[in-house]
């Protein structure tokens, strides 16, 4: 049985910080997925999944470059899913406040998460409720950074556990690849590595120096590719 998911009024809760710097700050993070996507120039005629949307700005930016026939945008965050909804004016795009997408049957050709992974305790539901998303053949794009073993790490956890709704999980790489391949996807995965330099601020949010930074920028940030059987 499905675990009934908890809402929430948004996912980010730090005095100091807001919803919109984090949609801001991913979006270099945004382009190097987009650059992954293999199906991303015959998108015209797709449906788009993108679980864990926040306030919608991926599949905004995702529709600038590559048109797509509709998207729908899935979290947690009732405030976010409601600035979302009025941030995509007359855009093919639909928001809602939940964490199930097999709601809508087998209906995307494209699904993806952006930094989600790690907030997900069950692997194994996720991948069940991914493939009752999407049609057959379908693809999804999951990003996902291994930490485990950045020394930023307990600094991290601290500020995520103490400011968000959701715990931070780490998993292994080869329990997400499980977790699908028992619901018969194939899968692949490469890095999101940068192409150029890594801009960097005064005001790191989650690394203690630039040298950790760099280690998560070149050897643990991932991006997975799962196709659902046919």
């Amino acid at each position: 049985m499905l675990k009934k998911e908890q809402l929430y009024n948004k996912w980010w809760n730090a005095p100091t910080e807001n919803e919109q710097l984090m949609e801001e700050s991913h979006r270099p993070f945004w382009d190097k997925i987009i650059d992954k996507i293999l199906e991303k120039e015959k998108m015209n005629d797709f449906s788009v999944l993108d679980f864990g949307c926040n306030q919608g700005g991926f599949l905004r930016y995702l529709y600038s470059q590559y048109p797509f026939r509709e998207g729908v945008g899935t979290d947690l965050g009732k405030e976010s899913i409601q600035v979302a909804n009025e941030r995509k004016g007359d855009l093919p795009l639909q928001y809602e406040a939940t964490a199930s997408p097999e709601q809508w049957g087998h209906r995307f050709d494209l699904a993806v998460s952006t930094a989600v992974i790690y907030l997900i305790s069950d692997l194994q539901e996720h991948a069940y409720k991914i493939k009752a998303a999407l049609k057959p053949g379908g693809v999804y794009y999951a990003s996902y950074s291994d930490y485990s073993k950045n020394p930023s790490l307990p600094y991290m956890r601290e500020k995520i556990d103490s400011n968000s709704m959701l715990p931070m999980n780490l998993h292994a790489l080869d329990d997400i690849a499980s977790a699908f391949f028992s619901e018969g996807f194939e899968a692949g995965i490469t890095r999101l590595t940068p192409d150029m330099y890594v801009q960097l601020s005064n005001k790191e949010r989650f690394f203690i120096n630039v040298r950790d930074r760099i280690q998560y920028e070149y050897e643990e940030a991932y991006l997975f590719r799962f196709v659902a059987p046919i």
